[in-house]
């Protein structure tokens, strides 16, 4: 299973379009880690930004989306986006592994319950705009950074893609590797 992981569009349908064209084509699903549609009072409009354009586009793309709510997004986007937006987090059971999805405003590596980390590999977030994979107790975190907005030292636009035990982060606007991570 191939696995696209965005987070942090911020209502922008230019990240959206770059990211499905040159980086999820072969993807058979998409983790929306959320901010999906609004740019929030700290962050300037994204290139791009159209809300409802936006909207349109996550509910006519042929493969499935799972959403979890950010911090930007209000109740007032269900009514836009015809999928479930879940709140504070959703989950991905594949053959695999056991994935927890979720923003990244509530939860983090530290506060997780133990519980909750015995019953999950692999964590997927967003909120920081910056991408990460890191091993913290045997739970791998990741963060695809963010398409619209990203504030990584180098501020390349990326999303990420999970493959077997294999996370890439891709530049969306060629679709090259800017870093990959391997984990067992």
């Amino acid at each position: 299973m191939k696995i696209g992981i965005i987070s942090d569009t911020h209502g922008s349908v230019t990240a959206w379009q770059l990211a499905c064209a040159n980086c999820f084509t072969d993807t058979d699903l998409i983790v929306h880690c959320g901010d999906i549609l609004y740019h929030g009072p700290r962050n300037p409009l994204p290139e791009g930004h159209n809300p409802s354009a936006l909207a349109q586009q996550l509910n006519s793309y042929s493969k499935p989306i799972i959403f979890a709510k950010g911090n930007c997004d209000a109740d007032v986007d269900q009514l836009l986006i015809d999928l479930p937006i879940e709140a504070p987090y959703t989950h991905l059971i594949t053959p695999d592994y056991r994935i927890l999805i979720h923003h990244g405003h509530q939860f983090s590596e530290t506060n997780i319950p133990v519980k909750t980390k015995s019953h999950y590999k692999i964590s997927i977030s967003g909120h920081t705009h910056i991408r990460r994979c890191e091993t913290i107790d045997g739970m791998v975190f990741i963060n695809p950074g963010s398409p619209a907005l990203p504030k990584n030292e180098d501020n390349i636009p990326t999303v990420a893609v999970l493959e077997g035990y294999e996370v890439k982060f891709l530049n969306i606007l060629n679709g090259n590797i800017v870093a990959s991570y391997k984990f067992s």
